[in-house]
């Protein structure tokens, strides 16, 4: 594993995150893998199917 070097969008140089910090995040993950899922939006309940027989009977 190596550093890795953050820039921004400039091109500037953010941070540099070191090995041994990059091994204690996986070491982390591997341990807690719940703690870095990505938040996801939660689906909004879709509504209820109409009954295809319901709706023959109501309109005949």
């Amino acid at each position: 594993m190596h550093e890795v070097r953050v820039y921004d969008s400039s091109g500037t140089l953010k941070k540099v995150i070191s090995e041994k910090t990059l091994k204690a995040r996986a070491d982390r993950q591997i341990l807690f893998p719940g703690g870095y899922s990505k938040s996801k939006k939660k689906a909004e309940p879709q509504p209820p199917l109409p009954d295809s027989k319901n709706n023959q009977a109501n309109s005949a």
